[in-house]
């Protein structure tokens, strides 16, 4: 759902060959794999379903294959959501995904929701597609819902709206941005070319 051709330029724009793909045998057959996403949670997990990718999509986040989710594909990869109402994920992460400032009658004063624009990542952890960027990189957020994965140990960078949250997530093989880095300039795309360069 959503910036499938975006990635799909950002990817060419590195020299890397992409396509898009809509059935289980060709999820299978992938080398590395890309969810990305924009919209609603319940109606995106509506459309894997319909489509038999769910099965498909953990089983090979399970092959050790490279993977990246991205805004709304990380989300998914959560065990449940709390986007108006309670819906089940792909579970591949444990974890949940809420609204930002949950329960508060209003965000801080001079914030809103969605969150939207450039802000900087902290606390990047040293490996994975995050490696070569520098701590204080800036890279653009459109979300008004964020992740919480359940182990500390697979938040790999965060970022700061009012509240901290996971920007970066992985485990194993399995990578997740809540930012566009195909709408990220040079940062983004080093960590597109990064992830192209895990070994599949």
């Amino acid at each position: 759902m959503g910036n499938l051709a975006s990635v799909q330029k950002a990817l060419a724009r590195l020299g890397m060959e992409s396509r898009l793909v809509s059935a289980a045998a060709e999820v299978e057959a992938a080398r590395r794999l890309i969810l990305p996403g924009v919209g609603a949670f319940g109606a995106a997990m509506a459309n894997l379903r319909e489509h038999g990718l769910v099965e498909p999509i953990r089983d090979y986040c399970r092959s050790g294959r490279p993977f990246l989710g991205i805004c709304l594909g990380m989300q998914l990869l959560m065990t449940e959501s709390d986007e108006m109402g309670r819906w089940k994920g792909l579970d591949v992460v444990p974890g949940r995904v809420v609204r930002f400032f949950e329960g508060a009658p209003a965000p801080p004063s001079g914030l809103k929701v969605p969150h939207m624009g450039w802000n900087a990542l902290h606390g990047l952890r040293p490996g994975g597609i995050t490696g070569s960027v520098p701590e204080g990189s800036s890279v653009y957020f459109v979300h008004s819902y964020y992740v919480k994965p359940e182990e500390p140990a697979a938040v790999s960078a965060k970022c700061t709206h009012g509240e901290t949250f996971c920007a970066v997530a992985a485990t194993g093989n399995v990578f997740a941005t809540q930012f566009h880095p195909e709408k990220s300039g040079a940062i983004g795309q080093g960590i597109l070319r990064s992830f192209c360069e895990i070994p599949a």
